[in-house]
């Protein structure tokens, strides 16, 4: 399945999920969110289908949930890149963008997220427990190359825990973030407005059942708050004009609230995360050229 897509269909099957019974379909929403799945048949393409030399790492994050991951090393590269999926993604999804990054000169990790690819599952969430496992991924690219220029680049929920990371962490010295939300609240109001249900009390009853079953709420995962803890390091907001799950004015509330220096960019007609696929050669040298400009800032 496209990365573009494997959000958004999470989303409306929660909210359609919580329409159909209140209080029972609340609890079935906050599932479709956090709770472990799986796609099955789980058929994945690997570096091989792609013809680059990678290592296969292991990364153990502060709970102990262990990550699998893809290294692919440039030895002496001023650049380490660590790539981040979306919400029920994985690390092939980003096997156009990784290796392209590889090839302009950097060293690059791709990685899974927890319950997710060849992850172990772990306790999940939408960008809040997934945080632990983007400080192991930078923990391990960082050790492997601690001379180089620390880079995030992440697509939906993988931007959102990028920014939150990020505004913490100041090894990190430049981002770049495609189809990032707002705020968790918002991704679920967004989808109860796509399927034309009331968003109250839907947003109450998910969001009280996330903190039941989950143990965290909607207010733990504003990367709105954060994103102006990234400056003065660059940052570049991507975003396509006609997205469904995350709308486009996620970006400009973000692009709003960010610190200089900052750039937003936009694809007309592009769905959620569309942008790299309206012509990938120039999404790739986009990305490797801000990176390469980014890298001498603080």
């Amino acid at each position: 399945m496209p990365l573009r897509w494997r959000h958004g269909f999470g989303v409306a099957a929660l909210v359609a999920a919580a329409s159909a019974g209140l209080a029972a379909g609340a609890a079935t929403a906050a599932a479709k969110i956090s709770g472990p799945q799986r796609n099955w048949p789980d058929y994945r393409f690997t570096t091989f289908e792609v013809g680059v030399p990678s290592e296969d790492v292991t990364l153990t994050a502060a709970d102990g949930t262990r990550l699998a991951g893809w290294w692919l090393d440039r030895p002496g590269s001023e650049r380490v890149i660590v790539l981040c999926h979306g919400h029920r993604g994985n690390k092939s999804d980003l096997l156009g963008l990784g290796p392209g990054l590889w090839r302009a000169g950097n060293s690059v990790l791709l990685f899974d997220f927890r319950g997710n690819g060849d992850s172990e599952d772990g306790p999940q969430s939408l960008a809040h427990y997934e945080q632990a496992d983007l400080e192991a991924a930078i923990a391990h690219a960082v050790a492997r190359r601690p001379d180089a220029a620390l880079c995030l680049v992440g697509f939906s929920m993988g931007a959102a825990v990028a920014i939150l990371v990020g505004a913490r962490d100041r090894r990190v010295r430049a981002f770049v973030l495609d189809s990032p939300f707002a705020d968790m609240r918002g991704v679920v109001a967004n989808a109860a407005a796509r399927l034309r249900v009331p968003p109250f009390p839907l947003l109450y009853l998910v969001d009280h059942a996330t903190k039941l079953r989950y143990g965290y709420r909607f207010r733990d995962v504003t990367p709105l708050e954060a994103i102006g803890a990234l400056a003065p390091r660059p940052v570049l907001l991507l975003h396509g004009g006609e997205d469904r799950v995350i709308p486009i004015d996620h970006a400009h509330r973000l692009y709003a609230a960010a610190g200089d220096p900052k750039q937003l960019l936009t694809f007309p007609g592009a769905d959620h995360c569309g942008g790299y696929f309206q012509d990938r050669p120039a999404y790739i040298a986009l990305v490797a050229d801000f990176l390469a400009r980014s890298a001498g800032f603080p």
